[in-house]
């Protein structure tokens, strides 16, 4: 693969040296305490999207808010179950030293109601995820629960989000307010609806990444990985899928792409014309922990590539010798006819900058020249062998994990 020549520069948003340091850059309140970890309202590195208005202003969402694993298989602690996932407007100072808060707005329901971050019901997305509180107690469900993941910003303030419960497409308004949410089921069986094969999703790794192709009319999203189509059991870990969703017409294309190793995840999507995009695969590891780290940046193509679309919308999709896609060998899928897009390494992290974080999840062009990363630094919170919520820690630094963007000059190909 093509790899092209950069150099990093460097802005953290929340300083990497001492706790007590921690709000230099990105102002940010305290969402308290649990036992002796602090719970930082940071979290607005779940995806990013350009400021079309100026290249110095962004946006980023948080995800479902601070979680941590249970000791118990498929519970979450929430810490602040109230949470409501939160779009960020930020504007990074002329000197490059600084980043501001312009606004941040909550996500809410149709009539106004605050949404949380907190489980879907059967019927509306639901993960098969319980959610606890920090002593165990059970808190229930929200049917307009959502786990936001990808991000993009519309001209006229209204913004579109993906998540990892239904997976669901969310529209909202400029104050937060839900338009419309297209689910593989329809929500409440209702509107427009996207695949009936993306209810395998596996859960925690839904629709992570979304963008809108330059012409505006298609909305394009990546699911982190491999679907657990039909089931967890039997699986080429490497399969994930890419869909696309015309905004007219509401009708889809599905692609394969191939990650480069089991069990990685894509975060993050951007298009930089209507058939290539800007994918990011990565692992789940850290640099100063483990051995071999993978944060890379693809560019992608998805002309030339199989729509492996089922006419049926049956629930396991397109089949392949009786098995599905996510079933199926590399070799199987090319005897059967189907390209994945094709992919070529743009950007490779770690040997560039050491990049000491977990999940570079938001991504975007700051300018033709210049792309810019930032991390999910779940609110400073992990869970420790136990299950009980600990700090989250950079094994490279032994700081608290914190939100941090990185701009990276890059050569990208010409049309």
């Amino acid at each position: 693969m093509t790899k092209f020549s950069l150099k990093a520069i460097v802005l953290s948003i929340a300083t990497l040296g001492a706790f007590a340091q921690a709000q230099v850059a990105l102002p940010y309140t305290d969402l308290g305490k649990t036992g002796d970890v602090e719970v930082r309202n940071g979290g607005f590195g779940s995806a990013a999207y350009k400021d079309a208005t100026n290249p110095n202003r962004f946006y980023a969402i948080t995800d479902r808010g601070p979680n941590a694993d249970s000791a118990n298989k498929g519970e979450k602690i929430f810490v602040v179950p109230t949470y409501s996932p939160t779009l960020g407007h930020f504007e990074i100072s002329e000197d490059g030293k600084s980043i501001k808060t312009l606004k941040s707005v909550k996500l809410k329901r149709p009539d106004g109601k605050e949404i949380t971050g907190l489980p879907n019901p059967e019927g509306y997305g639901a993960t098969g995820e319980k959610a606890i509180s920090p002593d165990g107690k059970e808190l229930g469900e929200d049917e307009y629960g959502i786990d936001t993941e990808g991000l993009v910003v519309l001209e006229d303030g209204t913004f579109w989000v993906s998540d990892e419960y239904g997976p669901h497409i969310a529209h909202f308004d400029a104050e937060g307010k839900q338009i419309e949410r297209i689910s593989p089921l329809g929500f409440k069986n209702e509107g427009r609806k996207i695949p009936a094969v993306f209810a395998t999703r596996r859960p925690n790794r839904g629709m992570e990444g979304l963008t809108i192709t330059p012409d505006g009319k298609t909305l394009v999203g990546i699911m982190q990985s491999t679907m657990f189509n039909p089931s967890k059991d039997d699986l080429n870990r490497t399969v994930t899928r890419i869909l696309a969703f015309d905004l007219e017409t509401g009708k889809t294309k599905q692609y394969l792409y191939r990650q480069e190793q089991k069990n990685n995840s894509n975060s993050e999507i951007v298009a930089i014309s209507n058939t290539k995009f800007l994918v990011d695969e990565r692992d789940g590891k850290f640099v100063g922990k483990d051995d071999v780290v993978q944060k890379h940046v693809y560019l992608i193509d998805i002309e030339g590539a199989t729509d492996v679309s089922d006419t049926d919308e049956s629930k396991n999709g397109k089949m392949v010798n009786d098995k599905t896609l996510e079933q199926s060998s590399w070799e199987d899928l090319e005897a059967a006819g189907i390209k994945p897009v094709s992919k070529k390494l743009l950007v490779d992290l770690v040997k560039e900058i050491n990049y000491p974080h977990d999940k570079f999840e938001g991504m975007w062009l700051k300018d033709e020249k210049t792309l810019a990363v930032i991390n999910d630094d779940d609110f400073g919170i992990t869970s420790d062998k136990e299950g009980k919520v600990s700090q989250k820690v950079l094994p490279s630094t032994k700081n608290i994990d914190a939100n941090t963007v990185y701009f990276i000059p890059v050569e990208l190909p010409k049309e």
